[in-house]
């Protein structure tokens, strides 16, 4: 009886290490991704009121845990019902990063709004922000959701090369799932925290010596800290595009060589594509919906 015990132990032991060595290992494969991931959020999650950080930052963090809860089972269910389908939905997902990415490009080189013609109704303002507001989450829920997917196909790919058990399979894919959550949102809130924490500093140093200093530093740090994450951001989008159509399309991959300007390049011109080819769909849109009156 208490052989049997020790035994169940001993197995438990051993899938717990497998578990950490493989998870370990797969961290490393997503690392890169994780980056992108983390410049991605950090953009999507700025440029609210102060005292709606928090709570966006929140709502898009449970949108992504929720992401995946539905990746996770769908892509092993996937996986052993009809593998290739994988690469196809992983292409479709880089088509939307690289339509999100120009969209930006496009809206910052043609649609900015000019000084003098943003007057607005003040009664419209708060139902325009809250729906801002939602479009933001939803938009970063939405990318999220690539990223996610990517995270948790390359996290599957070295579990599956070290031929484990289905369980640690499982088990090592959620843990990088979560851990990839947690650490990305929480560097995310440490960011868009910069300036409470520059105010605090200030506060409690009575406004005096190296710590008032340096909570000016992070205040003022704070909108370069936006915008630079707006670039960086937009650029890692068309970058993690560019990287699935070159290592997910056979012609791409053997054409292009692997470097910054061949996923660079790729996500532009994909992106570009996947803009016109909305344009084109608004427009046969807007003309059949006159017909119909």
């Amino acid at each position: 009886m208490a052989s049997g015990f020790f035994a169940i132990l001993d197995d438990i032991a051993a899938l717990m290490d497998d578990i950490a060595v493989t998870s370990k290992l797969a961290t490393k494969k997503t690392a890169g991704i994780l980056g992108d991931d983390l410049a991605v959020n950090a953009e999507k999650a700025t440029g609210f009121l102060s005292s709606r950080e928090i709570p966006v930052l929140w709502a898009i963090t449970k949108g992504s845990f929720i992401n995946k809860v539905i990746i996770i089972p769908f892509i092993f269910l996937l996986k052993w019902l009809y593998e290739p389908a994988i690469t196809y939905i992983l292409i479709l997902g880089g088509i939307y990063l690289a339509y999100e990415g120009v969209e930006k490009i496009i809206e910052i080189l043609f649609h900015r709004n000019k000084k003098g013609h943003e007057v607005v109704e003040e009664s419209a303002l708060p139902e325009e922000d809250e729906n801002s507001e939602k479009s933001k989450i939803s938009s970063a829920i939405k990318t999220d959701f690539i990223l996610s997917l990517e995270i948790v196909i390359i996290a599957l790919g070295t579990v599956i090369e070290k031929q484990h058990p289905l369980l640690t399979q499982i088990l090592s894919v959620s843990f990088v799932a979560i851990i990839a959550t947690i650490g990305v949102y929480g560097i995310v809130a440490l960011i868009v925290r910069m300036d409470d924490a520059g105010f605090f500093l200030m506060k409690k140093s009575g406004n005096k010596g190296f710590f008032s200093g340096l909570g000016q530093v992070l205040i003022k740090a704070l909108p370069i800290v936006i915008k630079i994450l707006g670039v960086v951001g937009t650029i890692a989008l068309l970058l993690v595009s560019g990287e699935i159509f070159l290592h997910n399309i056979d012609y791409i991959h053997h054409l292009l060589p692997e470097n910054i300007f061949s996923k660079l390049g790729l996500g532009i011109v994909f992106g570009l594509a996947a803009v016109l080819v909305m344009l084109v769909f608004k427009k046969i849109v807007n003309l059949v919906k006159p017909a119909k009156k």
